[in-house]
């Protein structure tokens, strides 16, 4: 029996012994919640986050430890629920199908919401935004200030698969050769050695890659993004008591200034790169 036909059968339980008295509605109401995957987290003690790494969302430190704006989101939730967070580092490529499948509890991940996405995952409100930007290199792409002068045939953009760069890349850029790789660094790395003209990701990479390369790197558009996306936390579908409390434990963290504060130490400075291997 799957998940949505349980809910279903309890939902119409609960119509039922509604009528016949309190107890019985109370006993169900338990049941309900015990699918969640709230109370799961809370019985176990421990919150499964997956993610992918990339700079300075989530990376590790000289230690060997996991750090950046979503690690310092996955602990405090972690926190919140009395438990400890468990870090399962997953390539972005397959982390959908990673959550649908219990390998974690939930996506802390930059991920964009999207409507291809939730078709197959449920997300909360945004508890930040992101925007795609374009760094390109000044040799093999110099006095290039317009998207446009990008999308050409002869010009290849590098990017990682998988995620909403490319899907920009692929959208802003047709007639641009894409080349797609498995995270940030070997895009960059693709970048670095000229084998491409620039380089699409998520803000603030671009703009943090160019401030540290100034010597080879430039931002064409003046720093600012081409798209403008919401990032959520995605869980699997049905679950809607965590939902709930995701969404209102953003809420919170909006309202006491702290989402704002990690946010800007993490993409408006660079105080955290001697930290990073």
């Amino acid at each position: 029996m799957t998940l949505r036909i349980m809910r279903h059968t309890l939902i119409l339980v609960c119509m039922f012994v509604f009528l016949a008295g309190p107890a019985q509605a109370e006993s169900v109401r338990k049941a309900l919640s015990q699918e969640s995957v709230l109370e799961e987290v809370q019985k176990r003690g421990t919150l499964r986050v997956g993610f992918s790494t990339f700079k300075p969302w989530a990376m590790k430190d000289k230690e060997g430890q996991f750090i950046g704006f979503e690690i310092d989101v996955a602990r405090a939730l972690a926190e919140d629920m009395g438990v400890e967070p468990e870090f399962v580092p997953t390539k972005w490529s397959g982390i959908i199908p990673a959550l649908l499948t219990g390998k974690f509890d939930i996506i802390i991940g930059g991920m964009g919401i999207r409507p291809q996405r939730n078709l197959k995952v449920n997300f909360s409100i945004p508890y930040d935004n992101s925007g795609m930007s374009i760094v390109a290199h000044k040799q093999v792409a110099p006095d290039c200030d317009e998207l446009e002068d990008f999308n050409k045939s002869s010009v290849t953009v590098a990017a990682r698969i998988g995620t909403t760069a490319a899907q920009a890349a692929q959208k802003h850029l047709p007639k641009a050769t894409l080349r797609l790789f498995d995270d940030e660094a070997q895009a960059l790395q693709e970048l670095m050695t000229k084998r491409a003209h620039a380089l699409v990701a998520n803000q603030p990479l671009p703009e943090q890659q160019a401030l540290k390369h100034q010597e080879q790197l430039y931002l064409p558009l003046d720093g600012e993004t081409f798209t403008t996306e919401p990032i959520g936390f995605a869980v699997r579908k049905g679950d809607f008591d965590f939902l709930n409390f995701l969404d209102n434990w953003i809420r919170v963290k909006k309202a006491e200034g702290w989402l704002q504060d990690r946010h800007d130490y993490w993409f408006t400075t660079l105080d955290w790169e001697d930290r990073v291997q």
